[in-house]
């Protein structure tokens, strides 16, 4: 394997800097001299917001995971419904308004403020959802929330990446993606707490609306617009062009950005092949977060703990994984930057069996439900530990692939796609299951083969791209990205073809979705 030293980044990033002929914005170091204990507890405090604030956006889906069968009674909603609600109800909102949002965000260089206004924004909708009688209140609700949650993700990945010097990126993204295991943790307690006094999901909903409300207060009054620090790119030609359009027009300076970045995205080897394997990855993610409670309730009806007992390694297991995911990766930074992307390919491929043996837990036990959850629990802690090494790792990568000023814009970019592919899941579910009464044996029997097969498909798939995807990183590092102007028609015909088709996917299952529902 072909290595790049680290230093050599830094050294082309300083001839970049005497080569630009515009006044500069400064891309330097977050900790430039020595770290102070004042310094690291202000990180510490601003990534912990940050953490709090991503955790409480993944809760409501967990709700809907979790009380799945409460919300299909209490709301008198059929499997369909289920995945308008799980699915591109708010899914195609992320798409559409992740993007703009983001590139304002970036453009008047005013992330804190933006994620700040869109956490109060959800936070709200999710009281809302609590508020709920029927399906279109949920729905509308739903769809709103999509509206302020669409560039948090983008825009915390973003603020890490300027608040932490490069090698350490690694390890602070992934303590922000432990939000995504906590999140389903506390839910599972929550859940087994609210069925055993039986409490209505609708409180939980309206409790973390009240919860992210303080917190988004929280994020405009620590936060501060951290410095733009520099990419690990050889040759950053947007960079340069968008750095160049600094005392332009505002609109000049609006036009370059989005152009160059675009471009870049464009011109990169590797982006996309990321973004599509991610995507498939999360796919498969997807399925398991939102059907996999819910089944093993239906075939283990006599274990009152077991959503407690799965929060619980879905907490632990998979935060451990992911904290030890960025450990690795910021190790590996200076030799081989590309480290992520090995253990997020093989980490998937290795846990698609354990994934297997999860759904069949019950089987293998030959019907006996208490060596069956310890059959469940073994294989889950398994999974977990080997495929959730990647969220913090991967995402910490991107960032450091895209133009400084921009970056934002990208993520949102790439978080556009990955939602609207891993939002097809629920639909298209939720639309196989349609005729089934969902307390029913064959409507289980039809889950448990779904899980079994789109699960480890999706795992496979996304390991085999990221690791093709190895050699065009590389590529792209050294500079060595398609040429302004030299690129295929085949390539043209791909890039424009993909989101073509993707839009038609995407309008097809919703109409269907709504036909059907």
């Amino acid at each position: 394997m072909e290595k790049v030293e680290y230093s050599k980044y830094e050294d082309r990033v300083a001839d970049v800097e005497l080569e630009r002929e515009a006044p500069q914005v400064a891309y330097r170091s977050p900790s430039s001299g020595r770290t102070t204990p004042l310094r690291l507890l202000y990180l510490s405090l601003c990534i912990f917001i940050l953490f709090l604030n991503f955790f409480v956006a993944q809760y409501d889906k967990f709700v809907l995971s979790y009380f799945q069968a409460e919300i299909l009674d209490t709301l008198n909603l059929s499997s369909s419904n289920y995945g308008l609600l799980s699915g591109y109800a708010t899914g195609i909102v992320f798409a559409l308004l992740a993007i703009p949002v983001a590139f304002i965000a970036d453009y008047t260089e005013s992330r804190v403020w933006v994620l700040c206004i869109a956490t109060l924004w959800w936070s709200v909708c999710v009281i809302f959802q609590g508020l709920s009688h029927n399906f279109w209140q949920i729905l509308l609700a739903r769809i709103a929330m999509g509206i302020g949650q669409a560039p948090a993700e983008a825009l915390s990945v973003s603020l890490i990446s300027d608040l932490v010097d490069k090698e350490w990126i690694f390890l602070a993204e992934s303590v922000l993606y432990v939000g995504v295991y906590v999140g389903e943790a506390v839910s599972g307690q929550i859940a087994t707490a609210f069925t055993k006094t039986n409490t209505s999901w609708t409180e939980a909903l309206k409790a973390i609306g009240i919860v992210g409300i303080v917190i988004g207060v929280l994020i405009r009054l620590v936060l501060r617009e951290p410095p733009r620090q520099s990419n690990i790119l050889a040759n950053d030609e947007a960079e340069m062009e968008i750095v160049r359009a600094e005392h332009t027009s505002r609109i000049a300076k609006a036009r370059v950005e989005f152009s160059a970045s675009w471009n870049h995205i464009f011109r990169s080897r590797s982006l996309w092949l990321l973004t599509l394997s991610s995507g498939a990855r999360q796919f498969s993610g997807n399925v398991f977060g939102y059907y996999m409670p819910s089944y093993l309730t239906y075939i283990y009806p006599d274990q009152v703990n077991l959503l407690s007992n799965y929060g619980i390694i879905v907490g632990a297991v998979g935060s451990v994984a992911v904290i030890a995911g960025g450990i690795v990766s910021s190790y590996f930074f200076r030799r081989n930057v590309s480290f992520p992307l090995y253990i997020t390919g093989i980490g998937g491929m290795i846990s698609a069996p354990f994934v297997i043996c999860m759904i069949l837990s019950l089987q293998l036990a030959k019907g006996d439900q208490t060596l069956g959850t310890h059959i469940l629990y073994g294989t889950m802690a398994a999974a977990y530990l080997t495929a959730e090494l990647w969220l913090g790792a991967f995402a910490s990568l991107l960032a450091l692939l895209l133009p400084p000023k921009t970056k934002t814009f990208g993520l949102a970019i790439y978080t556009a796609v990955i939602v609207l592919i891993y939002s097809s899941a629920p639909q298209i579910i939720g639309l196989a299951l349609r005729n089934y009464d969902e307390t029913s044996a064959a409507y289980i029997e039809k889950t448990k083969v779904i899980l079994a097969v789109l699960i480890p498909v999706g795992y496979w798939i996304g390991g085999i791209g990221f690791l093709l995807a190895i050699r065009e990183v590389w590529r792209d590092l050294r500079g060595d990205m398609v040429p302004i102007g030299g690129a295929s028609a085949l390539r043209k015909l791909m890039f424009w073809g993909f989101w073509f088709l993707l839009a038609v996917v995407v309008i097809a299952l919703f109409t269907v979705s709504l036909v059907y529902r």
